[in-house]
C-alpha cells in the first residue's frame, strides 16, 4: 500500500517564512530597548532563585507576591545604600580638593625616608613625593597630560561600574517577577532546549544554570569578599580613600587581575605614615586578603559543575573583554555549551583495542 505524500504550494511557504521573519524582526525592534535589562534580569534571577526558594519556604508558599516584594526591596536597600555613600564620598573628595587648590590650601605632607627603601620605585616616589609637597602646582602643571589620562582611565571605570550598579537595581525588579514565575519559566525553557538538542533539553538548561550560579559565586561574591575584607583593614588602618581603594579591590577581583595591585600602594602609604609594627600588621593583613581568592575561587567556581574551572574562568575573563560586563556570564555558558558538545562528540568514536587496555590499567 502506497502512501500519499501531500506537498504545499511552495509559495504558501515562502510566504509563511517571509511574514515569520517580518514578526521576529518587528519583535526584536521592540524589545531593543529592554533587551539589555531583560537578560540581566534573567541571570539576576537565576543566580539568586535558591535563596529565595528557601525564603519563600520558609513562609510556606503564603503571600508568595509579597515575600517577593520584601525580597526585592531588601535586595535593593543593600545595594543602594553602599553604592550612595560611596559616590557621595568620591564627590566630597573631589569638591574639597577641588576647594583647598583653588585657594592654594592643598598641604601634601612631606614623604617619610621609609619610602627611599621602596623596591624598584623607591628613589622616584620619594623625589616625586617631596617636589609635590614644595609645590603642588607645578607638579600638576608638569604632568597633565598623564594626570588626565590617567583620571580620564579612572572616571571612565567608575562611570561603567556605576552604570553597571544602576542597570543591577533595574534588573532586580524583573527578576523578581522572573522569580515569581520561575516554575513555568523553567518549563518553558525546558521544552525550548527540547528542540535544540532533543531528549537533552534539561540536562542543557541545568548546566546553563549551574554556571551562571558558579560564575557569580565563583567570581562576584569572591571580588566582594576581598573587597569587603579589604576596606575593613584600610578603615581600622585610618588609610585615606578607604572606600576609593576597596572599590579598586573590587573592580580587579571581578576582571580577574590580582588585587594586590591594589594594596601596594595601601601598603606603601601606610608605611610611610604610620609606625613599624601597625604598618607590618596590616601588610600581613592585606596579603592575607589579596591571596584569599586562591582557595576560595576553587572552593566555590567549580563546584556542581561538570565542566574545568578552567574553561569557566577564560569564558568569563574572555567574554568579559569582548562583551563588557555581560560577558562575564554570558562567555562562561558559551564556552561550558561547546565543551559539553566536544566531549559528546569525541565520547562517539570508539577507542582502539589497545588504547582500552591502556586507559584500564
Amino acid at each position: 500500500m502506497k502512501k500519499t505524500i501531500l506537498k504545499g504550494n511552495p509559495i504558501d511557504t515562502y510566504i509563511r517564512i517571509i511574514i515569520l521573519t517580518i514578526l521576529l524582526a518587528a519583535s526584536y525592534f521592540i524589545v531593543k530597548p529592554f533587551l539589555l535589562i531583560i537578560i540581566w534580569s534573567a541571570l539576576v534571577a537565576v543566580a539568586l532563585y535558591p535563596f529565595y526558594e528557601k525564603i519563600i519556604k520558609l513562609f510556606k508558599g503564603k503571600k508568595k507576591g509579597l515575600v517577593t516584594t520584601v525580597f526585592i526591596l531588601v535586595l535593593l536597600v543593600i545595594i543602594i545604600t553602599p553604592t550612595v555613600n560611596l559616590s557621595s564620598s568620591i564627590v566630597d573628595s573631589a569638591k574639597s580638593f577641588k576647594s583647598k587648590f583653588e585657594t592654594r590650601t592643598v598641604d601634601i605632607p612631606p614623604p617619610n625616608d621609609k619610602v627611599k627603601e621602596w623596591p624598584l620605585i623607591g628613589e622616584r616616589a620619594y623625589n616625586f613625593w617631596s617636589e609635590a609637597n614644595k609645590n603642588l602646582e607645578n607638579v600638576l602643571r608638569d604632568h597633565k597630560d598623564q594626570l588626565k589620562t590617567g583620571l580620564g582611565k579612572i572616571f571612565s571605570s567608575l562611570t561603567g561600574l556605576l552604570g553597571t550598579v544602576f542597570l543591577a537595581l533595574f534588573s532586580l525588579i524583573f527578576a523578581g517577577v522572573f522569580m515569581l514565575t520561575a516554575e513555568g519559566g523553567y518549563s518553558t525553557s525546558i521544552q525550548f532546549a527540547n528542540r535544540i538538542k532533543p531528549g537533552k533539553g534539561e540536562e542543557l538548561i541545568k548546566m546553563i544554570v549551574n554556571t551562571i550560579r558558579s560564575v557569580v559565586k565563583g567570581i562576584l561574591l569572591v571580588a566582594i569578599i576581598q573587597a569587603a575584607l579589604a576596606y575593613l583593614g584600610f578603615v581600622v588602618i585610618g588609610l585615606p580613600g578607604a572606600a576609593i581603594f576597596a572599590l579598586f579591590v573590587l573592580i580587579l577581583g571581578i576582571i580577574q587581575i590580582p588585587a594586590l595591585l591594589a594594596m601596594i600602594p595601601a601598603i606603601a602609604i601606610v608605611f610611610s605614615t604610620h609606625d613599624s609594627m601597625p604598618a607590618i600588621i596590616f601588610t600581613v593583613y592585606s596579603l592575607l586578603v589579596a591571596l584569599s581568592d586562591n582557595f576560595l575561587k576553587p572552593m566555590l567556581l567549580g563546584k556542581g559543575l561538570q565542566t574545568p574551572m578552567l574553561v569557566i574562568l577564560i569564558g568569563a575573563l574572555g567574554g568579559m573583554i569582548a562583551m563588557g560586563m555581560l560577558g562575564l556570564f554570558i562567555g562562561p555558558v558559551i564556552l561550558a555549551i561547546v565543551h559539553q558538545m566536544y566531549m559528546a562528540w569525541v565520547s562517539e568514536v570508539e577507542l582502539p583495542k589497545k588504547v582500552e587496555k591502556v586507559v584500564e590499567e
